[in-house]
This record gives C-alpha cells, sequence and structure tokens, in this order.
C-alpha cells in the first residue's frame, strides 16, 4: 500500500490546492470529500446512511442538508439547494444517493474500473461482495509488516489495520464493499493523470 498511500497524500493535497478557486458547487462538495482522503466519499455515504431512517435509499433536502451538516461539510445553503436540485432529477423532492455519490466520484475511465474491480474480486476470495479479515488470508501476507515483524501486531491486528485503509475515519467496520473500493481508488485515480500509469500501478500494487 506504499505507493497508493504517497498517491493518496497527493491526491488530498492537490484537492486542498483546488478548492479555494473552485464555484461550482458539486465540485466544492467533491474537493471537500477528496481532501479527507480517498475514504472521504464513503465517508459522506455514511453520514446519508445514518439519515435514511426509513431505509428508502433517498433523502429528501431537510436530510440531504443535514447529512452534509453533520458530515462536516463547508457549503452555504444557497449550494446545498443548487446541489440538491441538480440530482432531483424527476422533481420528487428526493434523490438517492447511492445514484449522487456515483456522480459526485471523480470520473475514471473504463480501464481504471475495471483493474479496480479485478483487484476486489482477488481479494474478496468468498464471492460475496465483501472484503473481510477471513478473505484477506492467504491473498495478502502480513508477514512483510513492520509490526507483525517486530512483534507488536499479530496477523489478524494486521489485516485489521489493512482494511482500515478504505474505511471511513469516524466509522470502521472492518467490511469493504466493492462500491466502498470504488470510491476509494477513485481518489486515488484523481491524483494521476495517466490511465496508463494507473492501471500499471494497481497491477503492480495487487499483484493482478
Amino acid at each position: 500500500m506504499a505507493t497508493t498511500t504517497q498517491l493518496e497524500r497527493e491526491m488530498m493535497d492537490k484537492a486542498r490546492r483546488q478548492y479555494p478557486s473552485c464555484q461550482d458547487p458539486v465540485e466544492k462538495l467533491r474537493l471537500q470529500c477528496l481532501a479527507r482522503g480517498a475514504s472521504g466519499i464513503k465517508g459522506l455515504g455514511r453520514a446519508f446512511r445514518i439519515m435514511d431512517d426509513n431505509r428508502s435509499n433517498c433523502l429528501d433536502m431537510e436530510e440531504f442538508s443535514k447529512g452534509l451538516q453533520n458530515y462536516g461539510v463547508s457549503l452555504q445553503p444557497a449550494e446545498v439547494q443548487v446541489i440538491f436540485h441538480q440530482f432531483d432529477i424527476n422533481g420528487n423532492g428526493t434523490i438517492n444517493f447511492d445514484e449522487f455519490l456515483n456522480s459526485l466520484r471523480p470520473p475514471m475511465s473504463s480501464a481504471r474500473r475495471q483493474v479496480i474491480l479485478d483487484a476486489f474480486h482477488k481479494m474478496d476470495r468468498t464471492g460475496d461482495g465483501i472484503i473481510t479479515v477471513e478473505d484477506l488470508k492467504g491473498v495478502y501476507n502480513p508477514k512483510c509488516h513492520r509490526k507483525y515483524q517486530n512483534g507488536e501486531w499479530n496477523e489478524r491486528q494486521v489485516f485489521q489495520h489493512f482494511l482500515e485503509n478504505f474505511d471511513s475515519p469516524n466509522k470502521k467496520d472492518g467490511q469493504v464493499t466493492e462500491e466502498e473500493f470504488l470510491n476509494y481508488y477513485s481518489g486515488v485515480s484523481a491524483s494521476i493523470d495517466s490511465d496508463a500509469y494507473f492501471v500499471v500501478m494497481m497491477k503492480n500494487e495487487w499483484k493482478i
């Protein structure tokens, strides 16, 4: 993960540099998420799901605004309204937050998306759409980790730390879904201009 961690830092710095001159409300929200790290968009998704009391997968204007506020997003009320109305496609006063998060994710080419999914499916040994500690056994070698070598961590702690790379800082559940994996690497992808470089980096990182 060393290469990815460096790219994530570059992505965060890039988002912070671009934010002061940004005028588009959707892009301002995207940059604020990316400035929190590659799991920033995933964290926003968690904030929305907390607001979705009836599990409808949709939010009205009040829920959407409160979800942004709870996540600590800094936007003017008028900007929140612009974003909401832009994604209220059918004008019924609600937005589907999965579709919204997909749109918020930085654009990726089909080649980038495919290599990310290839990496995810390699890790998801059980094929249930979720990467857990059990999936990592036999796929990810913990013995190369410095804290395992010095006896500070056991194998399971190394695995849990690995999964936390993809978790939002404020809520770690030790599980990674395909959507969360895509959200994470879409952030990393945002710091790399070349498709070819990104694909090679992913293949080297995940041995695929």
